[in-house]
């Protein structure tokens, strides 16, 4: 891997290069009073100089005091939205004579750039990847949407209080695959220092001429995750926590949690991991067409598990306990890995200011739960 130096002045050549290859470049962003991931021209559209306040339900975007870019946590969306999009049609059904003609909607082209990645967003990324790509029931939609992707990591120097990363095992420091990886330095010359990790990432540095970064540089940004990390107060004890919630499934807990949580589903709406969806059909009156689309759900909605006879989990109980569970105990089962990456979005942005790690800790402790009549 070869390390090299990106002076501040010349981000702007970076975009302007992968624009000029063809791709729409998703970064961090301004907007309505929180830092989104969308679809930039330039540099001048990153949040300069802007960071975040984070704690259980509030969020605040507040300016830094500086010109760094990269000098937030997360925001309240992710990657994800733009390859498993939030609503979609998937086809249309029109009336021809006396024949149903089936229309599908096709998958527009699009090459995507994703700047300012951090390690929680690039494992959430993987494990869609997995539950999308790599699984049986493999999402045509999503794999033709991830098929021509760019990823330029940033190394995390700002965790928020909401942060829980280093427990999960995903950050600060953003772990590969990725074609650049970025750590940025205020400090001095505004500067970026830039590792390689892809042929991809190569040809960019050699397009932009870049130099070799120095001793110095390399040792001042090894030295930025390894400080965020101190920085993040947040827990969560992983170690048999997946076996520990299984045990402990009349937890009352779980009832204490759900006379707080109003089943809004923030939490699965910000989390850049859900992957679950519903169908709807859309009918002309007069009965000549017919589509059908598809959108996010959530398992906090009471229709969710309906089947024939009502939902199986009618109880805000049982559903805060179903996304608790799988989250953190049954992905482990279906996918290998944790459903969680430690972003701490679903913290920040509950209206109640419900904690995961807090709930998680509280029924996953390691004593005999009391049954709840």
């Amino acid at each position: 891997m070869d390390i090299w130096l990106l002076p501040r002045a010349r981000l702007g050549e970076l975009i302007a290069t992968l624009r000029a290859r063809g791709y729409d470049v998703v970064a961090p962003t301004p907007r309505d009073g929180a830092i989104v991931y969308d679809t930039i021209e330039s540099d001048a559209d990153l949040p300069i100089g802007l960071g975040d306040e984070q704690s259980p339900g509030r969020y605040r975007m507040v300016a830094r005091g500086d010109a760094a870019v990269f000098g937030y946590a997360v925001g309240p969306t992710s990657f994800k939205r733009n390859f498993h999009v939030p609503t979609e049609r998937l086809y249309r059904v029109e009336r021809v004579g006396g024949a149903l003609r089936f229309v599908p909607e096709p998958v527009a082209a699009r090459k995507v750039a994703l700047l300012g990645a951090r390690g929680c967003d690039l494992v959430a990324l993987r494990s869609l990847d997995r539950v999308l790509q790599g699984d049986r029931y493999r999402d045509e939609r999503y794999a033709a949407r991830r098929s021509d992707v760019v990823l330029i990591a940033v190394h995390c120097g700002t965790p928020s209080a909401s942060c829980f990363c280093t427990s999960m095992g995903t950050g600060p420091r953003a772990s590969g695959p990725w074609d650049l990886a970025l750590t940025e330095l205020t400090t001095g010359q505004h500067r970026f220092i830039v590792e390689t990790g892809s042929a991809m990432g190569l040809t960019l540095v050699r397009e932009l001429g870049l130099r070799a970064a120095g001793t110095l540089d390399k040792i001042h940004a090894a030295k930025v995750p390894i400080a965020a990390a101190e920085s993040i107060t947040r827990r969560l004890e992983t170690d048999a926590l997946g076996a520990r919630l299984a045990q402990n499934l009349d937890h009352p807990r779980f009832a204490k949690v759900a006379e707080r949580c109003l089943a809004c589903t923030n939490c699965t709406q910000v989390c850049p991991t859900c992957f679950c969806t519903t169908v709807e059909d859309h009918t002309e009156l007069d009965g000549s067409a017919a589509e059908r689309h598809r959108r996010w759900d959530s398992c906090f909605d009471l229709e969710f598990s309906y089947i024939h006879g009502g939902p199986v989990r009618p109880s805000v109980r049982a559903r805060y306990r179903q996304w608790l569970t799988h989250k953190l105990s049954s992905w482990h089962e279906q996918f290998g890995s944790s459903g969680c990456v430690g972003c701490g979005r679903c913290i920040t942005w509950c209206p109640a200011g419900i904690d995961i790690t807090e709930e998680a800790r509280e029924v996953g402790s390691p004593r005999k739960a009391e049954k709840t009549t």
